[in-house]
């Protein structure tokens, strides 16, 4: 086992893909195994596929690039920009409102930064914002969207954990709301230490604020279909991944008129980069936990950690530095694939919640994409922004507060991830 952690090391560390970083690893632990036969890592390679629940992450993936197109985007920003404008620094707190807004939507912290990056540079460097500053609002509030539902991430996590995909949904919705108050408490800090303007005067009218609500409405009451159609089985998981495709389209089509088939081929061909990208990497990723499950190391794991200390939030606390840290260095979809199959059955035996320990794990490997040296969101919002890295650092100082506070009151606060997947589906 350890020449496959020096071969995934140095694959890694050499800048080779990570899908073929983990199938050559996983590829490596068969040589030399007397009890097992190198059929195996192909036969892995093939059933990962073969997962009937792994069905809705293509489907949603879909749905998401759809509802981009659709004009919903549009929309989502008007409603964002009406409840947030007469706050200081309105432009930042639309960003982190917006994302909140595309967890419905786009289920994707980097599709998020990408779009909001494009859409606010140019008004932010017009409005004398702070460059860091401006790439740290996008590229923070960008973290939200995974865990609305329906996020990829909770999606894979549920798969390989076994876990309810239809509780994870609901689990994340208030955790979400709790990221998104953290985050607009430290653009508020922010814009009041820098002495950003308004962008209006006024409040805007309760009346305004319902017609941009209403004309939002179909990307809004979203989630809450996903919801309620799982909690009564009108749905399994891939079915509702189908229904989000169909979905987009009805609404594209009948309710805003802005589908067009040009639109549609677009996100057909946007969709079959991000599926290939995704079921690549679960592919490769079966010889590798093969390997991991065959060592035992969930139960080394165990060990270990009972022998640091034996309180459940001792043991978590440990699981969310490290998560931190491998989420600094490594995609988190990739360490979601690796890490859900072992760390599952350790938070099962110290007594955690599954729902309440999925929404810390997405929550805290997605942290991983806003910071050096393999952030892919905070690259992103540095390049489009034209900032360093440095400077971004500085000045979303505040914002990584945000998100460390958003991480501690999840992960010590179960109830905010248990209480709703228990009212809605049951204990």
């Amino acid at each position: 086992m350890i020449f496959v952690v020096i071969t995934f090391v140095v694959l890694l560390l050499l800048g080779m893909p990570v899908a073929f970083v983990m199938g050559i690893s996983g590829f490596v632990f068969f040589i030399g195994q007397e009890t097992l036969n190198f059929s195996i890592p192909a036969q892995l390679t093939l059933t990962q596929t073969q997962n009937f629940a792994i069905l809705a992450i293509p489907m949603f993936i879909f749905a998401g690039n759809l509802m981009n197109k659709t004009g919903i985007t549009e929309h989502l920003l008007r409603l964002a920009s009406v409840l947030t404008g007469h706050m200081r620094a309105g432009l930042a707190q639309t960003t982190v409102v917006l994302s909140a807004l595309m967890g419905g939507v786009t289920s994707s912290a980097i599709g998020d930064v990408s779009m909001q990056s494009r859409i606010f540079q140019s008004t932010m460097e017009e409005k004398k914002y702070d460059r860091g500053f401006a790439a740290g609002s996008v590229a923070f509030s960008s973290i939200i969207t995974p865990i609305i539902p329906p996020g990829t991430g909770l999606i894979l996590y549920g798969t390989l954990g076994e876990v309810s995909i239809g509780r994870l949904f609901a689990g994340g919705v208030i955790p979400g709301i709790i990221m998104t108050l953290t985050m607009m408490a430290a653009v508020m800090f922010s814009a009041k230490k820098n002495n950003y303007p308004k962008e209006r005067e006024k409040r805007a009218s309760v009346g305004e604020m319902l017609k941009a609500a209403i004309d939002c409405i179909w990307a809004l009451i979203f989630p809450v279909i996903l919801i309620v159609a799982l909690r009564f089985g009108f749905f399994t998981p891939s079915e509702a991944g189908a229904f989000a495709s169909v979905y987009a389209i009805v609404v594209g089509l009948l309710v805003y008129k802005e589908l067009t088939w040009e639109k549609f081929i677009d996100a057909l061909n946007t969709t079959i980069l991000d599926v290939g990208m995704v079921m690549m990497l679960i592919c490769f990723s079966g010889s590798l936990g093969y390997a991991l499950t065959w060592e035992r190391i969930p139960q080394e794991i165990m060990n270990f950690l009972l022998g640091i200390t034996e309180s459940p939030v001792g043991i978590m606390t440990i699981l969310v530095s490290f998560l931190l840290i491998a989420g600094m260095f490594i995609d988190s979809t990739v360490l979601i694939l690796l890490l859900t199959p072992i760390l599952v059955p350790v938070a099962v035996q110290i007594g955690v919640d599954p729902i309440h320990f999925g929404i810390v794990v997405v929550l805290t490997l997605t942290c991983g994409l806003l910071s050096p040296p393999v952030g892919v969101c905070m690259y992103v919002a540095c390049s489009i922004f034209k900032c360093s890295i440095l400077d971004y650092i500085k000045g979303a100082k505040y914002l990584w507060i945000a998100a460390l506070v958003s991480i501690i009151i999840i992960l010590l606060v179960s109830p905010l991830s248990t209480w709703l997947p228990d009212i809605v589906f049951g204990r």
